[in-house]
């Protein structure tokens, strides 16, 4: 992307990939794992551009990330940065600030985590439409159908808690340029971007996004990734 873009884009996506990966215990950040014969990350760039709504795309990486060089030539036309900070919220906030000349002011971004390759093209252009026509934004997530338990400090169960209108909230998660910027600042320490929103006093609309959008965390999350990858319906929209 060059200056002769500036604000060109109105809906782009952002993928913050500056995390080292600690929990999944492999030599390499869970972004560069290869499952299903690619990395995770090519997986996730692959779903994205897959959806035609999403005029562009931001990778953001930490300054001394060489593991992204092989990305970044298969993939010429997204753009990676090196600005990524200590946290989601200030990675994502880098990203942001680094490509604010580039996009329009109302611009639609949806933050999409790297770790996340198994998302379906439809469930992000359903977002697109959907969270599109909403005053606020919104997010895909999945309703919860395990009992869950509270617990206390020593591991023993405190109580059931109901799981009606519960929901595991996934990415991407879609919000106006400018309100994300604002909702960022005011809660650096948030664990994504709607908890950010959140907090603004403003509810994001929640669409419902299939079940196999996993997150890679820990080993053994690689195995049912490379599962859903390895499918022949893999979706388009």
């Amino acid at each position: 992307m060059t200056e002769a873009t500036t604000g060109r884009f109105g809906c782009i996506a952002i993928v913050p990939s500056g995390g080292s990966g600690s929990r999944f215990g492999a030599p390499l950040p869970k972004q560069y794992s290869v499952i299903a014969g690619r990395k995770v990350i090519d997986h996730t760039l692959a779903a994205l551009l897959a959806c035609p709504e999403i005029e562009h795309i931001v990778v953001n990486v930490q300054r001394d990330d060489t593991h992204i060089d092989d990305t970044a030539a298969a993939f010429p036309n997204v753009t990676f940065l090196r600005c990524a900070g200590g946290t989601r919220a200030e990675t994502v906030q880098n990203a942001l600030a680094a490509i604010g000349k580039r996009v329009k002011r109302d611009a639609w971004v949806l933050v999409h985590d790297a770790a996340r390759p198994c998302v379906l093209a439809s469930d992000v252009a359903r977002l697109v439409v959907r969270a599109g026509a909403h005053a606020v934004g919104g997010l895909l997530a999945s309703p919860v159908t395990d009992t869950l338990k509270r617990a206390t400090r020593e591991n023993e169960v405190a109580e059931t808690v109901p799981r009606a209108d519960m929901w595991r909230a996934q990415t991407p998660q879609m919000f106006r340029y400018e309100t994300l910027m604002h909702a960022l600042a005011s809660s650096p320490d948030v664990t994504d971007e709607a908890q950010a929103i959140e907090a603004l006093g403003m509810s994001p609309l929640i669409v419902e996004g299939s079940s196999r959008n996993i997150k890679i965390t820990q080993p053994e999350d690689a195995a049912l990734a490379a599962f859903y990858l390895s499918q022949s319906s893999l979706d388009k929209p």
